[in-house]
């Protein structure tokens, strides 16, 4: 059993990126189902997809031309031992927005800026750049 799925899953992608690996997998869940739209939304990741009866979440990670990765970094930021968050006012910029940062709202999961845009405050998950 896992403490945190979710700094499990940012692990998982962080160490397949760095030895350059084109998926990587993981047990699925609806937060991390919500996670992977977020992050092929903004085009760090090139698709995922449930496989095995839909108790595996498939990643395929994307890389540039020079097969360099486009995801650059992943942080994890609200623990489950320190839950971090922030009003509508205090949502951070993650590299002065060239990053997203992972917002749990009242209105489901969104990315920092959509969080802003909207007016709404939430837990901040995680950072990505």
């Amino acid at each position: 059993m896992l403490t945190d799925p979710i700094a499990d899953m940012l692990t998982r992608i962080r160490n397949a990126n760095a030895v350059r690996h084109a998926n990587v997998e993981m047990p699925a869940s609806k937060l991390k189902l919500e996670i992977a739209k977020l992050l092929h939304s903004e085009g760090f990741i090139r698709g995922f997809q449930l496989v095995g009866k839909g108790r595996i979440l498939r990643i395929r990670l994307k890389y540039n031309a020079q097969r360099e990765p486009v995801l650059q970094g992943l942080k994890r930021v609200s623990k489950p031992s320190q839950r971090i968050y922030r009003r509508k006012t205090e949502i951070p910029r993650v590299l002065g927005g060239l990053g997203v940062a992972i917002i749990s709202t009242s209105h489901g999961m969104m990315t920092g800026h959509d969080a802003m845009r909207r007016g709404i405050g939430g837990e901040v998950l995680g950072y990505i750049w």
